[in-house]
């Protein structure tokens, strides 16, 4: 039987935790606009923020969260990193409106479906809130703002058809192509430091360095002709990336405002050795269940029907030999 509370119940806290997926669901008010639904679902996108303790504390049910403990809390708010993709509906939709539904089901273990009501703000890369929750040494590849929802209201139910899934791997292609264009953003931004700045002397006055800028720093006023940094040529980096996908929704509705122009640098990934092996997108047809694809179970079982039918005349006719070759040894001639 489908429940409804006025905040997020603390024993469905390390639930919401656990999942591999979750699903957003925005609209715009015009009649003829799109709604959508954009699924999330990176590892550690998710973050539920616990109400105020008697302390006035505030911590965060990340996680890696202590389970009873949060099952004795309370929450009224979520936020998720939003990583970046083609369009940019969520965003338009939130600063439209602010109306948003976050969708989890379960599929392992119990059932269960919830929903999170709620208000959404949008809080883009480069600005101070978006620092605040994710500081350059927390930030994943190809993030452009951060999602956060005031809930008030969460609704719970069955979830008695949906199927089981087993989780295999996260895929780890959106952040293989980030880090690429991320790194052509920081690489330009080097050699737009080494052209503009004079040398930093060392002790020898024959040596010198080039300026390196750190990633989420701001590039200095000597760097800058204006506010808004020059972006990479050929439209690469994800910079132009942003301005070129995310301005828009599809209903021409404001998405990114300013992302784009921050003078903020984005990640170095290379000096610091990441990357990612390519994913293994096989499709694995020897499984019952892809053999069984594409059939309907009406189909299933009248093809099982019909083996046990044509058995069981296997076995009769097979039985009807045996009974007349003894007849024949047995009847005199």
């Amino acid at each position: 039987m489908g429940q409804y509370y006025d905040h997020i119940p603390g024993f469905l806290i390390p639930w919401i935790n656990a999942q591999r997926i979750f699903w957003v669901a925005t609209a715009p008010l015009s009649e003829s606009g799109h709604v959508n639904v954009s699924p999330k679902g990176f590892e550690r996108t998710m973050n539920v923020v616990l109400d105020e303790s008697e302390d006035g504390q505030q911590p965060e049910a990340g996680p890696d969260g202590d389970d009873d403990r949060l099952r004795k809390a309370t929450s009224s708010h979520v936020w998720y990193e939003d990583l970046t993709g083609s369009g940019v509906e969520t965003i338009s939709h939130l600063r439209e409106n602010g109306r948003i539904t976050v969708l989890f089901t379960a599929f392992e273990g119990p059932p269960r479906i919830m929903r999170l009501f709620g208000t959404g703000k949008v809080y883009e890369f480069g600005t101070p809130e978006y620092d605040t929750f994710l500081p350059p040494e927390k930030r994943q590849p190809g993030s452009r703002a951060v999602i956060w929802v005031d809930v008030h209201k969460v609704g719970t139910s069955c979830g008695y058809s949906i199927p089981f899934f087993t989780y295999k791997a996260p895929r780890m292609r959106l952040h293989t192509f980030f880090i690429n264009k991320e790194q052509q953003d920081f690489d330009y931004s080097c050699q737009q430091s080494s052209s503009s700045s004079s040398p930093i002397s060392v002790s020898d006055s024959s040596s010198s360095m080039v300026v390196v800028p750190k990633q989420g720093s701001t590039l200095s006023d000597s760097t800058q002709s204006s506010s808004s940094p020059e972006l990479p040529p050929d439209n690469q980096g994800i910079k132009n990336y942003w301005k070129l996908k995310n301005l828009k929704s599809q209903d021409g509705l404001p998405g990114l405002l300013f992302a784009y122009a921050s003078p903020k640098v984005v990640g170095d990934w290379r000096s610091k050795g990441i990357s990612f092996k390519p994913d293994d997108e096989s499709l694995n047809s020897k499984t019952p269940a892809s053999a069984n694809r594409g059939r309907g179970l009406v189909a299933i079982l009248a093809s099982e029907k019909v083996v046990a039918d044509v058995g069981k005349v296997l076995v009769g006719f097979g039985a009807g030999v045996l009974v007349t070759s003894a007849f024949a040894r047995l009847w005199p001639k």
